[in-house]
């Protein structure tokens, strides 16, 4: 199932394979089993240590690929149902190793983020490697206690919180903040087998108000995380309906509850350039019971409120296509409305004699009711034969044009 096929975008590699055969993982293994496997093949093809090697870069893809959809309960029983089709891998988006981006990646990167795209960083090979061999310092974080600190680029700070059986059962927080508004990653390490650290969980920081912060919260009760990649995703994909993706960043805790003994947490430096400033506390929530009856409550409401958007946004793209066809056929009534109107004016200016009127005048010189008279002609000179008064006789008292200069010239000859 889903060997071969192929995948549209560039977060995920281009052949994929079933996830349960990158990890090398049976179908009824556990959490803890594929975290394992997980684990083991990230650091053997991470990025730090095979520079040089771009098909191990590839298979780092896939095994991060592989356990984004494993580790998640619900993408894993959807891959589980129906394959790979199921599954919206353009949000799944891979992280980036800043250590072999380049200096000018890294400055487009830092801007990106800047701008406010979110931006994933996988975290350092050396200090995966340094903490499964158990040879990084670990300094004390005593419950009820904070510690500031300024950590250098792609490494990390280690703490140790010891916690007796009673603030195990009450339930504990793990809170990181920087005023500065440095990036960071919140870390949590189980003891591995060989007796030194393997990953468990991370948090990258976020921005909230003035400050950026990450936390980790063991209260016995299942909690969330906001991956906010998935909603910048979603906004770029669909900006209008952008709103009803913003809770499908919730992504499950994998572990909600601490026993006794000593926890290791860590500080990572995830700033693109300077070192990253902030301070760590451990609480024991024996103290804060509302606050933690409050947050269980509001859990609840932002599932089912999911929930409500998910069928809601069904309703929503009904009514929005709805309202696209009233208003496309709203525009062509309109356009139909002006342009009978636009005929009909053009029909009521057709019944005029003006047009014509001023054709004829041009044409002929007449004006209307006047007679046809010969230019240069006097208009009250009789016709011959036209009876004015007259037997139709020549006037003895009237000169003729013909005749004006003859009896002139007879004198001068005589």
């Amino acid at each position: 199932m889903g060997t071969g096929s192929k995948l549209e975008g560039t977060s995920a590699p281009a052949t994929r394979r079933d996830p349960y055969e990158v990890l090398c993982v049976s179908r009824d293994s556990n959490d803890q089993e594929i975290k394992t496997a997980y684990r083991k093949l990230a650091l053997k093809y991470h990025p730090d240590k095979n520079a040089s090697n771009p098909e191990a870069s590839e298979h780092f893809k896939e095994v991060a690929f592989s356990y984004s959809i494993l580790s998640d309960p619900e993408k894993r029983r959807q891959y589980d149902n129906a394959g790979f089709e199921a599954i919206d891998a353009d949000a799944m988006d891979m992280e980036i190793d800043l250590s072999n981006l380049g200096t000018v990646n890294t400055m487009f990167a830092a801007l990106f983020s800047k701008l406010g795209v979110p931006i994933k960083t996988t975290i350092s090979a050396n200090v995966l490697e340094e903490a499964l061999s158990g040879t990084v310092t670990v300094r004390p974080l005593p419950i009820g206690t904070s510690v500031s600190g300024k950590v250098e680029k792609q490494c990390a700070h280690f703490f140790g919180v010891t916690i007796n059986e009673q603030q195990a059962e009450s339930g504990i927080v793990v809170r990181v903040t920087s005023t500065a508004q440095s990036k960071f990653k919140l870390l949590y390490f189980e003891q591995d087998a060989n007796g030194g650290y393997g990953l468990a969980l991370q948090e990258d920081s976020e921005k909230t108000g003035k400050a950026t912060s990450a936390g980790m919260y063991f209260l016995h009760f299942q909690v969330y995380r906001m991956d906010s990649t998935l909603n910048a995703l979603a906004m770029a994909k669909d900006p209008e309906a952008a709103f009803f993706k913003r809770l499908e960043g919730l992504q499950p805790c994998e572990v909600s509850e601490l026993k006794a003994g000593t926890h290791i947490f860590a500080v990572y430096g995830d700033n693109f350039f300077k070192t990253a400033t902030y301070t760590i506390e451990a609480v024991c929530v024996k103290s804060y019971e509302d606050t933690t009856q409050k947050l269980k409550e509001i859990e609840g409401q932002i599932l089912r409120k999911r929930n409500e958007l998910r069928q809601f946004e069904t309703e929503y793209r009904k009514a929005l296509a709805r309202f696209q066809e009233v208003t496309n056929r709203y525009t062509q009534e309109k356009q139909s409305v002006d342009e009978l109107l636009k005929q009909r004016d053009s029909i009521h200016s057709s019944f005029t004699i003006t047009k014509t009127i001023n054709n004829s005048v041009g044409g002929s010189g007449l004006s209307n009711g006047s007679s046809s008279k010969n230019p240069g002609e006097d208009s009250n000179a009789e016709s011959p034969g036209e009876d004015g008064g007259s037997d139709g006789k020549d006037k003895s008292g009237k000169k003729k044009w013909f005749n004006l200069n003859l009896k002139g010239s007879d004198k001068k000859l005589g």
